[in-house]
């Protein structure tokens, strides 16, 4: 256990530490006045900032929220309170009883500390609202329950589908067991396990990833013999069972509380900074457009006056450089190792081009640029040569430059969440340390496509 404890702890600091470079650097453009000098876009991104500030404020804070989904009448409101131990929050037997989302603290074991969200049904008439408080809530959330009551519907599993894509780790519950004999129960269960998954390629459900529980039992008829000897019969409400659904969540807390905590977190940040990158690059890109242009025609000015083949290259790698940097200085976006990376790929096909260029005239022409100026004296007729070489370099060379400036685009909005610290960086780092043992292991394979 203490194994797990250290590993949570290194995933919290790491979380913490790229929060904390996320602020630094925005920061920083603040005071160097490349925020505030546009108004327009401090009020922008100013939520995404917030957002920022109240992530690591949560992390600080330690207490995790456990959100409760499902569609109407599948007893959500009854499982959190079975699992509090006070009817708290409001049941009935009509549907929508729960009208908005509603959070109450619970400290099981009286150590760590939660917070129960739950939540409208997902499948309520006219709930378009409701939906939607719904995905500001599992945007929140550390770790979801999804409860049914029995074979999952069609509405249910594309509800399903759609919070695994959600990218949070998901206990599925099947309440109401008391209705169904042990059979039936049995059944359900082994089916619950493939389509609780959310893809018929993934495996079944883990048994910390499908729990059943009976949270407000229906009354039962009991005999009841005096000591007279009379016989009548009552109504009575069994416990709720809800033990292991408890013992589940404990032992995931206990295990990888703090890693759900620190991924969510990061989860949550590499949003905010993909949506900054995003209304940053969409704000300049007129700007953007017109430095790209104006470089694309430096550069193949540049090459078709130039005679020296070898400072083709050289010059056109250090203009597509100075580009990339005049790019990354109006939008104001780390340059990450991850740009430079992707964009070198770019800069060296482009270099590469200038030099099949250079090597595509020598073939078609006989001679090449170089050799053209040179010998142009001895020769008028190379003049005609250089300049057809000339021209077709310049050409190559334009193109080079935008593809240079379109491909530095996408990848400063893309990167920005790479790099040393980088929440996608960590986020990865945390996915490739967990245990198979644990529920986080799923989303390792969910996410698995995309890092």
């Amino acid at each position: 256990m203490s194994v797990y404890r250290n590993l949570q702890e290194t995933h919290l600091n790491r979380a913490r530490a790229s929060l904390r470079q996320a602020l630094s650097w925005y920061g920083y453009l603040r005071k160097s006045g490349q925020l505030s000098s546009n108004p327009e876009l401090v009020g922008l991104v100013k939520p995404e900032l917030e957002a920022l500030n109240a992530t690591l404020n949560k992390l600080d804070s330690n207490v995790i929220r456990i959100a409760v989904f499902g569609l109407v009448s599948r007893g959500k409101s009854a499982v959190l309170n079975a699992l509090l131990g006070d009817k708290i929050l409001q049941t009935g037997p009509l549907n929508g009883v729960t009208q908005w989302p509603r959070s109450v603290r619970w400290q099981p074991g009286g150590k760590v500390l939660v917070e129960l969200i739950d939540t409208p049904g997902l499948d309520e008439i006219a709930g378009e609202s409701r939906a939607d408080m719904a995905r500001e809530v599992v945007h929140q959330a550390d770790l979801i329950l999804f409860v049914v009551s029995g074979d999952i519907t069609r509405t249910e599993y594309q509800a399903l589908l759609e919070l695994r894509q959600s990218q949070k780790p998901l206990i599925l519950v099947f309440n109401k067991i008391d209705l169904y004999p042990d059979t039936d129960r049995g059944v359900i269960y082994q089916n619950l396990q493939q389509l609780g998954a959310g893809n018929p390629q993934a495996k079944p459900l883990l048994p910390d990833e499908i729990v059943m529980v009976a949270a407000e039992p229906a009354a039962m008829e009991v005999r009841v013999e005096w000591t007279d000897e009379r016989i009548s019969y009552e109504w009575e409400t069994p416990p709720p069972q809800v033990d292991e659904l408890k013992e589940t969540i404990l032992n995931i807390l206990n295990r990888e509380g703090r890693s759900l905590l620190a991924l969510n977190a990061l989860i949550q940040a590499r949003d905010a900074e993909a949506a900054i990158a995003q209304k940053t690059i969409d704000l300049r890109e007129k700007e953007a457009e017109d430095i790209i242009w104006q470089f694309t025609k430096y550069k193949a000015l540049a090459v078709m006056l130039n005679p020296i083949a070898f400072l083709d290259i050289l010059g056109g790698t250090v203009a597509d450089l100075a580009l990339i940097r005049a790019l990354a200085r109006l939008y104001g976006l780390p340059m990450t190792s991850y740009e430079a990376g992707k964009i070198l790929k770019t800069i060296l096909f482009s270099s590469g081009g200038l030099l099949l260029g250079e090597l595509g005239s020598s073939f078609i022409l006989g001679l090449s640029k170089s050799t053209a100026a040179i010998t142009s004296g001895d020769n008028p007729s190379n003049i005609t040569a250089f300049a057809g070489s000339a021209i077709a370099q310049a050409g190559i060379a334009g193109y080079g430059a935008y593809s240079v400036g379109k491909a530095a685009q996408v990848y400063l909005e893309k990167g920005c969440t790479w790099g040393q610290l980088g929440a996608s960086s960590v986020i990865q780092e945390i996915l490739s340390q967990v245990d198979q043992n644990t529920i986080l292991y799923r989303l390792r394979q969910e996410l698995g496509i995309k890092y």
